[in-house]
Protein backbone atom coordinates (compact mmCIF):
# COMPACT_ATOMS: atom_id res chain seq x y z
CA UNK A 1 0.00 0.00 0.00
CA UNK A 2 1.26 3.53 -0.93
CA UNK A 3 2.56 5.58 2.10
CA UNK A 4 0.08 8.75 0.68
CA UNK A 5 -3.00 7.10 0.99
CA UNK A 6 -5.38 8.28 3.50
CA UNK A 7 -6.48 6.40 6.38
CA UNK A 8 -9.70 6.84 8.69
CA UNK A 9 -10.08 5.96 12.01
CA UNK A 10 -13.87 5.29 13.54
CA UNK A 11 -16.02 3.56 15.55
CA UNK A 12 -16.26 -0.26 14.39
CA UNK A 13 -19.94 -1.12 12.97
CA UNK A 14 -21.65 -4.47 12.84
CA UNK A 15 -20.49 -4.46 8.95
CA UNK A 16 -16.83 -4.15 10.33
CA UNK A 17 -17.35 -7.98 11.68
CA UNK A 18 -15.97 -9.91 8.35
CA UNK A 19 -13.28 -7.60 8.07
CA UNK A 20 -12.15 -6.94 11.40
CA UNK A 21 -11.96 -10.97 11.98
CA UNK A 22 -8.72 -11.93 10.43
CA UNK A 23 -7.01 -9.43 12.18
CA UNK A 24 -8.22 -10.30 15.17
CA UNK A 25 -7.40 -13.69 14.28
CA UNK A 26 -3.71 -12.33 13.25
CA UNK A 27 -3.31 -10.60 16.72
CA UNK A 28 -3.99 -14.15 18.21
CA UNK A 29 -1.45 -15.73 16.21
CA UNK A 30 1.08 -13.08 16.98
CA UNK A 31 0.67 -13.52 20.62
CA UNK A 32 0.56 -17.76 20.22
CA UNK A 33 -3.01 -17.35 21.55
CA UNK A 34 -6.13 -18.69 20.24
CA UNK A 35 -9.49 -17.01 21.86
CA UNK A 36 -12.91 -19.63 21.73
CA UNK A 37 -15.09 -18.38 19.09
CA UNK A 38 -17.76 -17.73 22.08
CA UNK A 39 -14.84 -14.92 23.75
CA UNK A 40 -14.42 -13.65 19.99
CA UNK A 41 -18.31 -13.17 19.82
CA UNK A 42 -18.52 -11.86 23.27
CA UNK A 43 -16.06 -9.22 22.78
CA UNK A 44 -17.44 -8.11 19.62
CA UNK A 45 -21.62 -7.67 20.97
CA UNK A 46 -20.07 -5.64 24.07
CA UNK A 47 -18.30 -3.24 21.12
CA UNK A 48 -21.23 -2.74 19.53
CA UNK A 49 -23.39 -2.06 22.74
CA UNK A 50 -24.68 1.07 24.95
CA UNK A 51 -24.25 -0.94 28.02
CA UNK A 52 -20.45 -1.90 28.46
CA UNK A 53 -17.56 0.55 28.06
CA UNK A 54 -15.60 -1.50 25.61
CA UNK A 55 -15.07 -0.01 22.30
CA UNK A 56 -13.16 -1.66 19.16
CA UNK A 57 -11.99 1.36 16.13
CA UNK A 58 -10.71 0.53 13.06
CA UNK A 59 -8.23 1.77 10.69
CA UNK A 60 -9.52 2.00 6.94
CA UNK A 61 -7.64 2.63 3.79
CA UNK A 62 -10.71 3.34 1.45
CA UNK A 63 -13.03 0.36 2.43
CA UNK A 64 -10.13 -1.97 3.49
CA UNK A 65 -9.71 -2.32 7.32
CA UNK A 66 -5.90 -2.12 7.98
CA UNK A 67 -5.53 -2.02 11.87
CA UNK A 68 -7.53 -1.72 15.30
CA UNK A 69 -7.91 -0.86 18.55
CA UNK A 70 -9.92 -2.26 21.36
CA UNK A 71 -9.90 0.02 24.81
CA UNK A 72 -12.23 0.44 27.83
CA UNK A 73 -12.69 2.77 30.50
CA UNK A 74 -12.88 2.28 34.26
CA UNK A 75 -12.34 3.64 37.29
CA UNK A 76 -9.56 4.01 39.51
CA UNK A 77 -8.43 4.87 43.03
CA UNK A 78 -5.60 7.08 41.90
CA UNK A 79 -7.36 9.65 40.11
CA UNK A 80 -11.08 11.34 40.28
CA UNK A 81 -11.28 10.88 36.49
CA UNK A 82 -11.55 7.38 34.84
CA UNK A 83 -8.64 5.30 33.32
CA UNK A 84 -8.46 4.31 29.12
CA UNK A 85 -6.93 1.08 29.23
CA UNK A 86 -6.31 0.08 25.45
CA UNK A 87 -6.18 -3.86 25.33
CA UNK A 88 -5.17 -4.22 21.99
CA UNK A 89 -3.41 -3.08 19.19
CA UNK A 90 -3.14 -4.67 15.74
CA UNK A 91 -2.11 -3.09 12.37
CA UNK A 92 -1.88 -4.77 9.49
CA UNK A 93 1.93 -5.95 8.40
CA UNK A 94 0.97 -4.17 4.71
CA UNK A 95 0.94 -1.10 6.65
CA UNK A 96 3.57 -1.57 9.31
CA UNK A 97 5.82 1.87 9.74
CA UNK A 98 3.40 3.93 7.92
CA UNK A 99 2.04 5.14 11.64
CA UNK A 100 -1.57 3.73 11.97
CA UNK A 101 -0.58 2.58 15.12
CA UNK A 102 0.01 5.83 16.48
CA UNK A 103 -3.02 7.34 14.14
CA UNK A 104 -5.15 5.01 16.75
CA UNK A 105 -3.88 5.49 19.65
CA UNK A 106 -4.38 9.44 19.08
CA UNK A 107 -7.78 8.64 18.34
CA UNK A 108 -8.37 6.48 21.62
CA UNK A 109 -6.33 9.32 23.03
CA UNK A 110 -8.57 12.05 22.39
CA UNK A 111 -11.96 9.83 23.02
CA UNK A 112 -10.10 9.40 26.43
CA UNK A 113 -9.28 13.25 26.79
CA UNK A 114 -13.44 14.39 25.91
CA UNK A 115 -14.25 12.10 29.08
CA UNK A 116 -12.14 13.76 31.39
CA UNK A 117 -9.99 10.35 31.71
CA UNK A 118 -6.34 10.81 33.64
CA UNK A 119 -4.64 8.34 32.10
CA UNK A 120 -4.66 5.94 28.75
CA UNK A 121 -2.26 3.24 29.37
CA UNK A 122 -1.39 -0.22 27.84
CA UNK A 123 0.93 -3.34 27.78
CA UNK A 124 2.85 -4.94 25.53
CA UNK A 125 4.98 -8.40 25.25
CA UNK A 126 9.06 -7.57 26.07
CA UNK A 127 9.88 -9.21 23.18
CA UNK A 128 7.58 -6.74 21.02
CA UNK A 129 10.46 -4.61 19.75
CA UNK A 130 9.09 -3.26 17.19
CA UNK A 131 5.85 -2.03 19.22
CA UNK A 132 7.77 -0.39 21.80
CA UNK A 133 9.73 1.81 19.59
CA UNK A 134 6.24 3.56 18.56
CA UNK A 135 5.74 3.24 22.33
CA UNK A 136 9.10 5.03 23.16
CA UNK A 137 8.06 7.59 20.60
CA UNK A 138 4.75 8.35 22.25
CA UNK A 139 4.48 7.84 25.38
CA UNK A 140 6.80 7.11 28.85
CA UNK A 141 7.58 4.10 30.13
CA UNK A 142 6.83 3.92 33.57
CA UNK A 143 8.95 0.61 34.93
CA UNK A 144 5.95 -1.40 36.15
CA UNK A 145 6.03 -5.32 36.26
CA UNK A 146 2.94 -6.75 35.53
CA UNK A 147 1.36 -10.17 36.90
CA UNK A 148 -1.58 -12.06 36.66
CA UNK A 149 -3.34 -14.86 37.70
CA UNK A 150 -5.69 -16.92 35.44
CA UNK A 151 -8.72 -18.16 36.76
CA UNK A 152 -10.80 -21.08 35.47
CA UNK A 153 -14.06 -19.81 34.57
CA UNK A 154 -12.34 -18.39 31.05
Amino acid sequence: MSEQMEVSIDYATAEDYEAWLPHWQGYQEFYEVTLSDEVTKTSWDRFLSDEHDQYCIVAKIGEEIVGFAHFLFHPSTWAVGEYCYLEDLFVSPTVRGQQVGKQLIEFLTHVAEERNCARVYWHTQETNHRAQRLYDWIAEKPGMIKYLINLPHN
